[in-house]
C-alpha cells in the first residue's frame, strides 16, 4: 500500500492560483512519482499536475486547500508543494 499524506494550506499570493502559479505548481508535481491532489473546502478537487484542473478550482487569495499526496515519495511531495504555496508561488 502506498504512503498517503495531507496538509491544509491557505493561498497567500495576491492573484491566487492563476496561470503562472498553476504552471509552477504543476511543473513541481511532475518531479514526483506520487499523485498530488488539491481539495477545496467546497469539495472541488484537482490533479495538481494539471494546469487546467488547477485553474478550474479558481482558488483566490485566502482560500483554504487540502493537499493530498499518495505514492512512494508522498511525504517529500507534500513538503515541496506546501512550501511553494506558503511562499506565495515565489510571488510575494
Amino acid at each position: 500500500m502506498a504512503d498517503s499524506f495531507s496538509a491544509k494550506v491557505t493561498i497567500v499570493n495576491q492573484l491566487g492560483l492563476h496561470a503562472r502559479a498553476a504552471t509552477k505548481l504543476a511543473q513541481l508535481c511532475h518531479t514526483f512519482q506520487s499523485k498530488v491532489e488539491l481539495i477545496q473546502d467546497d469539495g472541488k478537487t484537482a490533479d495538481a499536475g494539471s494546469v487546467l484542473a488547477l485553474l478550474m478550482l479558481a482558488s483566490s487569495k485566502g482560500k483554504t486547500l487540502t493537499i493530498r499526496t499518495e505514492g512512494s515519495d508522498a511525504a517529500t511531495a507534500l513538503d515541496a508543494v506546501t512550501q511553494l504555496i506558503n511562499a506565495g508561488f515565489d510571488e510575494l
